[in-house]
């Protein structure tokens, strides 16, 4: 059984009279790469500083490696590493200088996996922090999380500001250290991100963890997309069951079907002489939308 690097349940966080965090139950496990997607106010940055000791729980608990996330926090932050999305820095340190104390912090400091994050990240480490743009602070924060030998990595919005060729090498480094057997924690509007990097994904809507697992799991959840053209006119198609949108094509129909049904609709379709069928399946942005588009409120 896989180690549980981080642990929460039935965690919650009142401001007042306002609920921010409802019965969150989470887990990441070493060699992990958990995606909690959300928009901006469902609770996503809560959740992280609660996982961090800078909040403490209303109710329920937050634990890591084993650890009370509130209590013990210094030790827990010896074994963990943090990107926020908005990264402030000193203005007169350099960022080497930056990046050297926060590995310092960590233990000891490895020069080689340094300069190399250093060459990858395209970031010159002898300029004044004061003259960096957002996209080159953030690489700051980058490189001294990738630099340090952490268990766990939690990483809020961490390509904000980035281009599109840094996301890809900020992509490569959390490969690199979910194979070393690290955990990680990734809190992303980057939909894309999240289903190419994630091996288990959360969405969170007004404080509560409304699905989760594995992205195969998850896809159960929504619908395909099907392409067909046969050799006779489709009759009937209507009246099946999860079968929704029916278009008409130049060369047949479009539709999409509900995952549980798909099997009955191609039977369906074998009768009028298949000649093309084409699926595909759901992204995590569909499942996303599924939760948040307005006409499903409640759904």
């Amino acid at each position: 059984m896989a180690t549980l690097n981080l642990e929460t349940v039935e965690l919650s966080k009142k401001f007042g009279k306002v609920t921010a965090l409802n019965g969150i139950d989470l887990a990441v496990n070493e060699g992990e790469v958990f995606g909690y997607i959300g928009p901006n106010g469902a609770g996503k940055t809560t959740t992280i500083r609660v996982l961090l000791g800078i909040l403490q729980a209303t109710k329920g608990s937050a634990k890591v490696f084993g650890l009370d996330a509130w209590k013990d926090a210094v030790e827990i932050h010896k074994r963990l590493a943090y990107v926020p999305g908005d990264v402030n820095l000193w203005p007169n340190l350099t960022g080497g200088e930056v990046i050297d104390l926060f590995v310092s912090l960590r233990g000891k400091q490895n020069k080689e996996r340094r300069a190399k994050l250093l060459e990858q990240f395209d970031l010159d480490p002898t300029k004044k922090c004061r003259t960096y743009s957002k996209g080159n602070r953030q690489k700051v924060a980058l490189v001294a999380a990738f630099a340090c030998d952490a268990d766990l990595f939690i990483l809020d919005e961490p390509t904000s500001g980035l281009d599109p060729l840094m996301e890809q090498v900020f992509q490569e480094c959390v490969l690199e250290q979910k194979n070393l057997g690290k955990g990680i924690f990734l809190s992303s509007h980057i939909l894309s991100e999240v289903e190419r990097l994630c091996d288990r994904v959360g969405i969170i809507r007004e404080g509560k963890l409304v699905e989760t697992g594995t992205l195969s799991e998850l896809r159960h959840l929504t619908r395909i997309t099907m392409t067909v053209a046969t050799q006779s006119p489709i009759t009937g198609l209507e009246t099946l069951t999860g079968v929704h949108g029916i278009r008409t094509q130049p060369d047949g129909l479009s539709f999409q079907v509900d995952s549980a049904q798909v099997g009955d609709v191609v039977s369906h379709l074998a009768q009028f002489g298949v000649k093309k069928l084409e699926s595909t399946p759901p992204t995590l942005e569909d499942l996303f939308m599924r939760h948040y588009d307005s006409a499903n409120v409640g759904v």
